[in-house]
């Protein structure tokens, strides 16, 4: 029994200490860090310092954030009490302008373009110059026509001058043959009293009476001599009247030929920016081909489409604040101008019908012309079609004339 105690105890593994441990054991094993009595860690007693310190942090930046929420709560309710309620806004507006579109008045080829896209123009300075030779010679040719149809007048004039005095003949003539008449008609009166008294003879009444009625038929024949004169110094001057007119109307010709052959150059119609250039030299063009439009920036306004419901302070003269969403941080001031006649609606392709079929409401909207301050046009900023937010300040609006009414929705 002891032997066996004594042969477990031998077979037992004993514990291995650091020292008997080999070289590779040592490397392998993690060392240890040693520590000082006096390195000892301290107790846990700043960890409710530092919660102390983060709730008071949090609390001072939750309290800071409520007092900016309530300033700036109070600052937004001060602007609307003083200024917000008072304006009447839309986010449905643009800035416009009246341009033209140029076009061409008469057919040709391009001979020069004289301007550029995006370039400045003015009033009056050539934008397209087509070639012209066709119409120069048509303006000659009106030309030599008045020239020949005014020496056809000229001529009449001549004719009529002959034709006066082929009257003034005739009428002498019929003085001639009146004072031959009177002369045969006193022969005549003797010759009958002697031939009553029988100391003329028959043969010499007889004469007498001849020469009497000869010469008041050359008398007829005299006055109808001065009808004649009349009537043909009226048809000449009937045909200078006639040419006369002629001559007017190749004179209008001529002024339409001069017309045309102006037409060949297009000009710039007012002060303005080219844009929408398609035309270029070679091109052939005729009556109505779009080539550019001419945008007067000087003249921009802005076209607001307020709802029906916002009207009711809206008249011309109130003041406008504009807000360009392409340029937001300048500022810009107009008058309301004008109201559309009527609705946007009214004056589409398709009008509505609402007397027929469901119904429903919907809120229209109405054109409001806002005519811009001239100093913040002539910054040139403003194009057409840009977005602006239009705000009408009520408190500018004209007050209604005495005796009237005015009721606010």
């Amino acid at each position: 029994m002891a032997k066996a105690q004594q042969s477990m105890v031998q077979d037992a593994p004993r514990p291995r200490l650091v020292g008997d441990a080999s070289p590779e054991a040592r490397r392998e094993a993690p060392r240890q860090p040693e520590t000082s009595p006096a390195e000892a860690p301290a107790p846990k007693s700043s960890e409710p310092k530092a919660k102390g310190r983060a709730g008071a942090l949090r609390k001072i930046l939750l309290g800071a954030a409520a007092a900016a929420a309530i300033a700036a709560g109070g600052w937004y309710g001060y602007d609307w009490w003083t200024d917000g309620r008072f304006l009447i806004t839309t986010d449905d507006a643009y800035v416009g302008a009246d341009m033209a579109v140029m076009a061409p008045k008469v057919s040709g080829y391009v001979a020069a373009v004289p301007t550029a896209q995006n370039a400045r123009v003015k009033a009056g300075d050539p934008l397209v110059v087509l070639d012209d030779g066709d119409y120069r010679l048509a303006l000659e040719a009106a030309d030599g026509k008045i020239a020949t149809q005014q020496a056809a007048v000229a001529r009449f004039d001549s004719q009529i001058a002959a034709a006066d005095a082929q009257l003034l003949q005739a009428e002498a003539q019929v003085d001639s043959a009146n004072a031959d008449a009177g002369r045969a008609s006193a022969d005549f009166d003797r010759a009958q009293a002697l031939a009553k008294s029988s100391y003329g003879s028959k043969q010499a009444l007889d004469q007498a009476r001849a020469d009497m009625q000869r010469t008041a038929a050359s008398v007829e024949a005299a006055k109808a001599g001065v009808t004649a004169a009349e009537a043909n110094r009226a048809v000449l001057i009937a045909q200078k009247a006639e040419a006369e007119r002629t001559l007017a109307e190749l004179r209008t010709a001529r002024a339409q030929r001069r017309r045309d052959l102006d037409a060949t150059v297009i000009r710039a119609p007012f002060d303005g920016v080219v844009g929408n250039k398609s035309v270029q030299e070679g091109d052939y063009v005729t009556p109505g081909k779009r080539v550019m439009a001419v945008v007067p920036l000087d003249r921009v306004y802005v076209d607001a489409n307020f709802k029906e419901t916002q009207l009711a302070d809206v008249a011309p003269g109130s003041k406008v604040r504009l807000s360009v969403d392409a340029y937001p941080e300048h500022d810009v001031t107009g008058v309301v101008d004008s109201l559309a006649p009527a609705s946007g609606a009214q004056f589409s392709l398709l009008p509505p019908e609402n007397a027929t079929g469901n119904f429903t409401k919907i809120v229209q909207r109405v054109p409001v012309r806002v005519r811009v301050d001239p100093a913040d046009v002539a910054k040139g900023r403003l194009r057409p079609g840009l977005s602006v937010i239009a705000s009408v300040d009520t408190r500018t609006s004209p007050k209604p004339e005495s005796g009237a009414v005015t009721e606010r929705r």
